[in-house]
């Protein structure tokens, strides 16, 4: 066995990290805004009404949710099948990020009719209660997929600085879940200041930033893991 082979981290870890690091790709597809015309403003507008039937990329978009969902969903389950964290901080991380996938998978099969903060008349038909169920059930998913982001960014974070494995994650992981902590109260405040009438609050530009972050910190992650210095505390089952 060459140098090389031996400095390699285990085939299921280089697999959870591809399917990661393409659920991360698939996550940051909303850019394509910038050179598709999509009729919605990135300063003002959900990510998620991209994907809004009325809009007419919107299959596009709960695509590319959807891929992002069943990657990240997939990556996750591995590492609690196939690989065995030998700390809680390992276990509860990887849930919160099969939380994640399988709330954005529901997520792209619960789209919005119509982009409220777009169009006026859809967003007082939203509170009147006159949408489709959709509407609610989608918020309680994209939550639910915030959630468990979290969840898996400030734990596994946590567990790479605990146990000195995933050396990039572990020095750069924090600013990130700072950052990601800071844009979610931005986002969350927008969206009250929206819900009752007094403006977007650069709602957009928020969320957006709270998405990029999230596909940053996978793709950060992604790399930890084929490093050979984050084998030891997943060690492949035999």
């Amino acid at each position: 066995m060459s140098s090389h082979e031996r400095l390699r981290p285990p085939r299921d870890a280089r697999i959870v990290a591809a399917l990661l690091a393409l659920g991360a790709v698939a996550y940051t597809a909303w850019v394509l805004e910038a050179v598709l015309a999509t009729g919605l403003d990135p300063i003002r507008t959900y990510v998620s009404e991209l994907a809004a039937e009325s809009q007419p990329l919107g299959g596009l978009f709960r695509a590319t949710d959807l891929a992002t969902g069943l990657l990240v969903c997939a990556g996750a389950a591995l590492a609690l099948v196939r690989l065995r964290p030998n700390s809680w901080w390992f276990r509860v991380g990887w849930a919160g990020l099969l939380l994640f996938g399988a709330a954005t998978a529901a997520d792209s099969r619960l789209p919005l009719s119509c982009a409220p903060t777009a169009d006026p008349d859809c967003a007082a038909r939203e509170a009147a209660g006159l949408v489709p169920a959709t509407h609610t059930a989608h918020a309680i998913s994209s939550s639910l997929a915030v959630a468990g982001a979290l969840v898996g960014m400030v734990v596994l974070t946590a567990a790479a600085r605990r146990h000195r494995v995933w050396q990039a994650l572990a020095r750069i992981g924090p600013w990130l879940v700072g950052l990601e902590l800071a844009v979610t109260v931005w986002t969350l405040s927008a969206i009250a200041a929206f819900e009752s009438g007094h403006g977007t609050w650069l709602l957009g530009l928020g969320q957006r930033a709270q998405v990029l972050l999230i596909a940053g910190w996978l793709a950060l992650l992604a790399y930890g893991i084929t490093r050979r210095a984050g084998a030891p505390t997943v060690p492949v089952r035999p």
